[in-house]
């Protein structure tokens, strides 16, 4: 449902339009109809030149829990041909024009992880978690996290993340590079949304000019995202990748 994904504008915070995920029930897993409003609210703020800035928010406790699995499952038992939908959104995210902060307290798993590689500040609770269990689902890198890991982070922090599966603790993402500020779990969302603000003030051609000089050319980024997704979408239909979807789902004794 669409109302798993709110797209806000705070009255106290001019300028800015919030993406905030609203499925706490399910840890904000993200199904295929989520990543399409996410995309809306994207594209929204592109068109609207009163949007200065762009923040992406979860719940108490839980960024998000990444891809919704059942969402995974049908799409490789069905065969399915095409892109899914969190690869349009990922494009539309890497493509944004504005200024993006994201907002994180506790769970941030797979595409929760990677969403922020792509925000330009994040602020974290010291109690969130980031981890990408690609490889243990059967599943690549994707957002051109491949890319832009070992940039940011080196080598063995990437390896380590994206390969090996191993979880990052908000201070080891924050020295990774990864995120740029943590605070208490209580204040994640004022910081954001105070940060967010304060960029959407700023004169707009100047911030424009500034974040497009900084994030450089976006040719490498949307190639590998491209090579990224044919092997993605190859290991989302294997049998090694419906085991380990089937297997993640079977309820715990």
């Amino acid at each position: 449902m669409t109302d798993h994904i709110l797209i806000e504008r705070p009255e106290a915070h001019a300028g800015v339009l919030v993406i905030r995920f609203n499925r706490p029930e399910k840890k904000n897993a993200i199904t295929q109809a989520m990543y399409g409003r996410m995309t809306e609210g994207l594209l929204e703020a592109a068109a609207d030149p009163a949007i200065r800035a762009i923040a992406f928010l979860g719940t108490e406790g839980c960024f998000s829990a990444g891809n919704d699995m059942a969402d995974f499952l049908a799409f490789a038992m069905a065969g399915a041909v095409g892109e899914p939908a969190a690869f349009a959104f990922l494009k539309a995210l890497a493509c944004a024009g504005k200024p993006i902060v994201s907002g994180v307290d506790g769970l941030a798993i797979g595409i929760g992880t990677t969403i922020h590689l792509h925000c330009d500040m994040t602020i974290a609770s010291s109690r969130s978690l980031f981890k990408t269990p690609f490889v243990d689902l059967a599943l690549v890198p994707e957002a051109g996290s491949s890319l832009l890991v070992p940039q940011i982070a080196g080598h063995q922090r990437a390896f380590a993340l994206l390969a090996a599966s191993e979880g990052f603790s908000a201070e080891q993402a924050r020295e990774a590079g990864l995120i740029w500020k943590l605070v208490e779990p209580a204040a994640v969302e004022t910081e954001t949304l105070a940060l967010a603000a304060s960029l959407a003030a700023k004169p707009p051609e100047a911030m424009r000019i500034a974040r497009t000089l900084i994030r450089g050319d976006r040719t490498a980024l949307l190639s590998r995202m491209d090579e990224e997704l044919v092997h993605f979408v190859a290991q989302l239909k294997s049998t090694e990748a419906r085991a380990a979807f089937e297997a993640f789902m079977r309820p715990k004794a």
